[in-house]
């Protein structure tokens, strides 16, 4: 496989996270209390299975009818006075939240959990025209103040400790040094709570768009994007095509099994509804309120059939905490907004095959996630698929070259049978060689231990039985 940057960058940092074992084990204790409180909630549902082939069926109908949904879900927003705008792709969505923002002379931004504006780089964009923009939920709060992106869809701060929040809000807001979460949570309260009351522009995501009534749908822990929405004068959300249910009555099967496969709640605390402005009557919310409507090539990825399935995602995360690359790799490594399985699959759709091809090879194809996926995403044959496209598209040649020696020595009962022969004395020889560049086993010896050859063949053995 050739090695482009991004895959230069991913095998470097992978290298180096999976040997730092208190990395690994902070992970994988966290995702481990995970897996115990989403059990425990799955189990609450009448049958899981069926509740996952009804929502599997709902999203094939939202994104096989993407375009009807889309014009109703438009239609009805604006009804109530909402500006819908389109953008065909990242730079589209940055100019026109950019224009919105310059025509309010706009001085100060909050933003909740937005996965979208991570993939189009709207903070940085909005930063450069000089925008002060603060991240409201308190994960995106910590990794902004670090200047990471976030780790994980649901958990952005995941891979930090407690202490390593407070030594980052003791440098960056001067706080004193505590290990109390909810300690630390008052300290980036006092700091927020300000920012809501000053800033000029909300800006959020959206988990669904229902199209039968015209509103966006909010899932969140904290009650930070409630604040994002109501305060501000202005309200934009940006939301991917794909967030797209047709009818009100489906949040009652969604919100739950978002709560409980992203993060093992029955529900989560906060879901709040979004249809328009302030409306006459009312007390509060926003007097604007825009709609991004963001394809960036999600359209390029309705037109693969066989991979089409991959937009019904829901973002809830369940796939990467199952994973047992990123369990030992972490979200960063990954250099991309979505990690995980699901983000193999969509990058090279969103960024290009032969750029982050390397991601569908960076899998162990157990199945776990296809397994754990609410909406049944079939997610190891995707990567599969991915691979199977990337060296079709552009084969390399010495691949075609063992890969071929490798099928004419499958194929050849007698060579086969020396290759063992040889193999066997070839092991004998292997430790001399091990820790060598000449070693041919060098890649998969350096991080692992060398499977012996057996010492006879079943062939062998049932002949000598016999």
């Amino acid at each position: 496989m050739s090695t482009t940057p991004a895959a230069a960058e991913f095998k470097r940092d992978a290298t180096t996270l999976t040997k730092d074992l208190r990395h690994r084990s902070l992970i994988r204790t966290a995702l481990k209390k995970y897996e115990i409180a989403r059990d425990s909630k799955k189990a609450l549902f009448q049958d899981w299975q069926s509740a996952r082939q009804t929502a599997a069926e709902i999203k094939w109908d939202a994104i096989n009818h993407l375009d009807t949904h889309l014009a109703d879900f438009a239609r009805n927003l604006e009804a109530r006075g909402t500006r819908v705008h389109w953008a065909s792709n990242a730079e589209q969505a940055r100019e026109i939240i950019l224009t919105i923002v310059r025509e309010k002379k706009a001085s100060a931004i909050v933003k909740s959990k937005v996965m979208t504006g991570e993939e189009i780089h709207l903070n940085e964009a909005l930063e450069k025209e000089g925008f002060e923009v603060v991240e409201s939920d308190l994960g995106e709060f910590i990794v902004q103040l670090r200047k990471e992106p976030p780790y994980h869809f649901v958990f952005p701060a995941m891979h930090l400790t407690r202490g390593q929040i407070s030594e980052t809000f003791a440098k960056e807001l001067g706080s004193a040094p505590t290990d109390s979460p909810e300690e630390l949570t008052m300290i980036a309260r006092r700091v927020l709570r300000g920012k809501y009351v000053t800033a000029d522009i909300g800006i959020s995501g959206a988990n669904f768009g229902i199209a039968e009534t015209g509103m966006i749908s909010i899932t969140e822990n904290e009650g930070n994007a409630r604040l994002t929405c109501a305060l501000p004068k202005v309200h934009i959300a940006l939301m991917g095509i794909e967030k797209i249910l047709p009818k009100f009555e489906d949040l009652a099967l969604f919100l739950p099994m978002l709560g409980t496969a992203g993060a093992g709640q029955t529900l989560t605390g906060y879901n709040s509804m979004y249809g328009g402005p302030r409306q006459p009557g009312e007390t509060d919310g926003p007097e604007e309120f825009h709609v991004v409507l963001l394809d960036n090539k999600r359209t390029t990825l309705m037109a693969d059939p066989e991979q089409r399935d991959a937009l019904h995602c829901m973002r809830c995360g369940a796939c990467l905490n199952v994973c047992p690359i990123y369990k030992n790799v972490g979200g960063h490594t990954y250099g991309t907004t979505y990690q995980g399985p699901i983000g193999s699959v969509i990058t090279p759709h969103l960024r290009g095959l032969q750029q982050w091809k390397h991601l569908s090879f960076a899998s162990s194809l157990c199945g776990g996630c296809t397994q754990a996926c609410p909406v049944k995403i079939d997610l190891h044959h995707h990567l599969l698929q991915s691979r199977r496209n990337a060296i079709a598209q552009r084969p390399v040649w010495w691949e075609k070259i063992a890969f071929r020696a490798l099928s004419y020595l499958f194929n050849h009962a007698g060579l086969f049978s020396l290759g063992m022969k040889l193999g066997r004395i070839g092991q004998i020889f292997h430790p001399l060689v091990k820790a060598t560049r000449i070693d041919p086993a060098h890649a998969w010896t350096q991080s692992r231990e060398l499977p012996k050859v057996a010492p006879e063949t079943f062939r062998e053995w049932w002949q000598h039985r016999k």
